[in-house]
């Protein structure tokens, strides 16, 4: 009797064993057959180099940033330590397969990133075309080539059509296309208009991004298309909700319209950044209607995230919980962005 209690107890023990066992396997496989694309607006990746036509002077060593070799080796490093780590929990070691990028200066500081160990050894290569803004900031995509085997890219202007000033020039729309998983994939990577310009600014730039859309759509039908970006807007405002059409929940969304998941991460107190005390979540990742509508061996959106973790906020002090800068005011805080990236996962 003793021995059959113990067999009994023993086989129980074994079966409970690999119950969970299966079921970490099986949780395991579905994190490692998801796929992340991401988003960062990196604030001011300038290098030391004066480029010419462009207002680089504060990022220069005689510059009001003192903006020196060494301060741009901490951010470069600072940068790919972010980019290297964004989606590793959720699907491992291979991290992000595209990521765009906001606020960087030009090819070269591109090419110094990537040299950076941490992605370095993913073997990420980038486009960039140099853009208008006065500043000299730009859009740009990470991309790993393994995933994604790029067919073209251009850089579809801001076009001012305008209320005060006809001079006015800003970041264009990176548009990327290739093939991800054995999909037409294309990724529009944004840069609207500060909160320094008036509303209008920004609804004029969703309203060219949404016409990009319908003409990209109309061309490919099937088109997976994705639209990120530092919007200088939340979800719920007009550039993104009404020009731009992006809806906060599945069901909504139809044939002209986007997904927009963020809404109920800034109702829920979340954002990518906080200004005054209080979040936005200016920096979106939206989807087009053939990404969220399952069925089919298809890429579908399965998840998304803000990538937070402690060393991206300040831990202390008046602006505690806030996001690591790399300066306040022009004193170096040797930090990371004022923005936190942005994450959608797909699942096929």
């Amino acid at each position: 009797m003793e021995l059959y209690k113990y067999n009994k107890v023993r086989t129980l023990t074994v079966c409970s064993f690999i119950a969970v066992a299966v079921a970490s396997m099986a949780a395991t496989k579905q994190g490692q057959d998801d796929h992340a694309i991401g988003f960062y607006n990196v604030e001011n990746l300038f290098d030391t180099h004066h480029d010419e036509g462009k207002l680089d002077e504060d990022f220069l060593p005689d510059g009001k940033n003192e903006w020196t070799q060494a301060k741009y080796t901490h951010k470069l490093a600072n940068m790919a330590r972010v980019l290297s780590e964004m989606a590793t929990d959720k699907v491992g070691a291979k991290g992000c397969d595209i990521i765009g990028l906001a606020e960087v200066e030009n090819s070269r500081v591109l090419t110094d990133l990537l040299a950076q160990q941490p992605l370095k050894q993913r073997g990420y290569k980038f486009c960039h075309i140099e853009g208008p803004d006065m500043r000299g900031i730009d859009c740009a995509l990470l991309y790993n080539p393994k995933k994604f085997k790029l067919r073209n890219a251009r850089l579809v202007p801001y076009v001012q059509v305008l209320e005060k000033d006809s001079a006015f020039h800003t970041r264009g729309f990176l548009t990327v296309s290739g093939t991800y998983c054995g999909e037409h994939l294309t990724v529009v990577v944004c840069h609207l208009p500060s909160r320094g310009a008036t509303e209008f600014y920004r609804r004029l730039g969703a309203k060219q991004i949404k016409a990009l859309r319908d003409s990209l759509i109309a061309d490919d039908p099937q088109l997976k298309l994705i639209v990120m970006g530092d919007m200088n807007d939340d979800p719920m405002d007009k550039s993104m909700a009404v020009e731009l059409q992006g809806r906060r929940n599945v069901s909504e969304v139809g044939e002209g319209d986007m997904f927009n998941p963020w809404w109920d991460d800034l109702a829920e107190g979340r954002g990518s950044m906080i200004f005054k005390g209080l979040p936005n979540l200016f920096d979106q990742i939206l989807l087009s209607p053939s990404l969220v509508r399952a069925g089919g061996n298809t890429l579908q959106y399965a998840d998304h995230e803000i990538f937070s973790r402690d060393y991206l906020l300040n831990p202390t002090g008046t602006f505690k919980n806030y996001t690591k800068r790399t300066h306040s005011g022009a004193t170096w805080l040797d930090g990371y962005s004022d923005h936190l990236p942005t994450i959608v996962y797909l699942r096929k």
